[in-house]
């Protein structure tokens, strides 16, 4: 059915560069026009509450990939501070500054009253003209990207105010197209999104299998005849009797090294793939104005974020960078004795993280923080250097083939993720013609995505982003 899809009949010049050509029946309308009210900025509070009864404060970070908000990243404001800046569903709420801004959320469902912070600016549209729907999926265009591209100077600080998307112009149809196309792309979406999801239910089994080999490999090394002996630790079991188990005092000590100027590369560190320059990840948080005062680490230093390391959120370096100086840095007390991609896969591998889990501190699961005398604590099974290194070789060998089809999965999704951006950008733009598509669809639900993983990657990549500035 997409691919039957046809160029309106009739199109005329837009004169925006960044939209070309429109359907001659579309209306072009500045966005001020298109919305109740103005457009407002949301509250900067000094303080945030976690009292239920409260409105939610909804912040950039409380939103999952999908759009929906998270249950458990809940803050609220008292009324009398909420009141001016509430939100309703079917809202749109617009970022305006950092490395977010453009960003756009639908506000679909609420559980309670919310208002929005102060770096949202919150628009509702006038539905007697545009639907709330049409409206977001235009904010999700390519289209939109360019004209925010286009709107600031990419020297300075990025930022979008509520008079520079007053200003937008947005092309529309009538009512009832509107409703077309919003069909459209939600059964698009949906069939789009299974696809998506089975890719990564199959990357997640993949992975599953690639780690049970890593933590069977790194717990009972090459050869399985030879003899063992109890580790003197529950959850660790057997280990090769020429192998030690030592307390992580002994094997690292903590450093604290700062940047004088920040120019160093910036490392991010992720629970999927442990330390790594942040040029190659894709971070959704504001950046920092200076790294300056940063703490730096060397290839083979231990880097653990503090405030995350129960998902995993640590890593061996093989980069010299900074760091969010909210992390912790351990070197290696006897370098030549530890392999670094072999601690790396020992303490991410599940046992080793459940019981960092167990070893960290906090009110509540979101939150729990590893510090450094807990993990001094940890037990570190360490077999000779060179065995070591001939494990962390028979484990490249053997996973060899499942990071190959990993990565050809990820790039298939990445590849169904441009199709989705650019169809939606042809729909909404009017570059393709989706009324009797829209018509002939069948009448089904739309698709379940409680199931659907999320993006924890990049909400930790956003936490991170966020403790460093």
């Amino acid at each position: 059915m997409i691919a039957d899809l046809k160029p309106y009949p009739e199109c005329n010049e837009s004169g925006l560069p960044w939209l070309g050509r429109v359907p001659g029946h579309w209306e072009l309308r500045r966005l001020r026009h298109l919305i109740k009210g103005r457009l407002t900025y949301g509250a900067n509070a000094a303080a945030e509450f976690t009292n239920p009864d409260w409105p939610r404060y909804i912040r950039i970070t409380d939103f999952r990939a999908d759009g929906s908000l998270k249950a458990d990243t809940f803050r609220s404001l008292p009324p009398n501070m909420a009141c001016d800046y509430m939100v309703d569903p079917g809202d749109i709420l617009l970022a305006r500054s950092g490395a977010t801004v453009g960003k756009a959320f639908l506000v679909v469902k609420l559980t309670g009253a919310a208002c929005h912070a102060g770096y949202l600016i919150r628009a509702r549209p006038n539905c007697s003209l545009v639907s709330s729907e049409f409206l977001f999926a235009f904010t999700q265009s390519s289209a939109f990207s360019a004209w925010k591209d286009s709107t600031f100077n990419t020297a300075t600080i990025q930022n979008i105010g509520a008079d520079k998307y007053a200003n937008l112009p947005v092309p529309f149809p009538p009512p009832e197209e509107q409703a077309a196309i919003a069909r459209f792309l939600d059964w698009a979406n949906g069939r789009l999104e299974r696809a998506i999801r089975a890719k990564r239910k199959v990357i997640a089994l993949l992975t599953e299998q690639k780690q049970a080999i890593i933590y069977r490999t790194v717990t009972r090394g090459l050869d399985p005849s030879a003899p063992l002996k109890p580790s003197g630790i529950l959850w660790l079991g057997d280990i090769p009797r020429h192998w030690e188990v030592r307390r992580a005092k002994y094997l690292y000590r903590e450093v604290d090294e700062r940047s004088t100027d920040g120019s160093q590369e910036l490392l991010s560190v992720s629970h999927l793939t442990g330390v790594t320059p942040r040029s190659q990840k894709n971070i959704t948080m504001f950046k920092a104005a200076s790294y300056a005062g940063h703490k730096l680490c060397r290839p083979g230093d231990l880097v653990v974020n503090t405030m995350w390391a129960w998902m995993g959120a640590l890593g061996v370096s093989t980069h010299a960078g900074i760091i969010s100086p909210a992390y912790a840095v351990y070197r290696p007390r006897l370098p030549e004795s530890i392999i670094g991609t072999y601690m790396d896969g020992l303490l991410r591998s599940r046992p080793y993280v459940s019981n960092i889990i167990c070893r960290s501190t906090g009110v509540r699961a979101s939150r729990l923080r590893l510090y450094p005398e807990e993990f001094f604590r940890l037990p570190i099974i360490q077999p000779p250097a060179k065995e070591q290194k001939r494990i962390i070789e028979a484990i490249q060998v053997e996973t060899e083939g499942l990071n190959t089809t990993i990565a050809r999965l990820e790039r298939e999704i990445e590849l169904l993720r441009e199709y989705r951006t650019r169809l939606v950008a042809d729909v909404v733009t009017g570059k393709l013609d989706v009324r009797e598509a829209a018509a002939r669809l069948p009448e089904e639900a739309a698709p379940d995505t409680a199931e659907e993983p999320a993006d924890s990657n990049d909400e930790t990549e956003t936490v991170d982003e966020e403790a460093a500035v």
